[in-house]
């Protein structure tokens, strides 16, 4: 069972390290068929995605890697 704990910390983690980095290249103009961009964007789409629905943009602010993060690092806490 701690290794089951392990492993979803660790994706949290992982998660949350992709969608900063998803964030802040966003600031720069790069090609979005670069490799590394397209494997940013499928790793966490499905996450910000569903958020997107929810949360609307508040002008050209996307709010929902922040609350995604939120999500995230809830669910870090709560794993024992």
């Amino acid at each position: 069972m701690a290794i089951l704990f392990l492993f979803i910390r660790l994706v949290c983690e992982v998660l949350t390290l992709a969608i900063i980095l998803r964030a802040i290249l966003s600031w720069f103009s790069i090609s979005p068929y670069n490799p590394v961009i397209a494997i940013l964007y499928r790793i966490t789409e499905p996450i910000l995605d569903p958020i997107r629905r929810f949360v609307p943009r508040a002008g050209m602010l996307d709010f929902s890697p922040l609350i995604a993060i939120i999500i995230l690092q809830l669910i870090c806490a709560l794993i024992p």
